[in-house]
């Protein structure tokens, strides 16, 4: 299972640019980038930000998990209860 964020689509609602969001969330603007780029995994550190940068949303709304299913020498992302906005 993997964690996937909803906060990038939400930003553009809430934030001029991923500079402001990662000054909300009390990160750095690199690892805002990392995340987005899928350089790096979402965190304990992202999750609290994100739930500063986004207060009048739950945890439901701001993430989801998608879990890899192995179909051949590929993978198949399938994802588990999520909800769109």
């Amino acid at each position: 299972m993997l964690l996937k964020t909803r906060v990038f689509d939400l930003c553009p609602r809430n934030y001029k640019n991923l500079t402001e969001l990662a000054k909300a969330m009390e990160i750095s603007v690199s690892q805002v980038y990392r995340v987005l780029e899928g350089k790096r995994n979402i965190n304990r550190k992202f999750i609290i930000g994100a739930m500063k940068a986004f207060p009048g949303y739950k945890f439901d709304d701001l993430f989801y998990f998608v879990s890899e299913v192995p179909v051949g020498k590929e993978s198949l992302t399938v994802v588990a209860g999520s909800h769109h906005l």
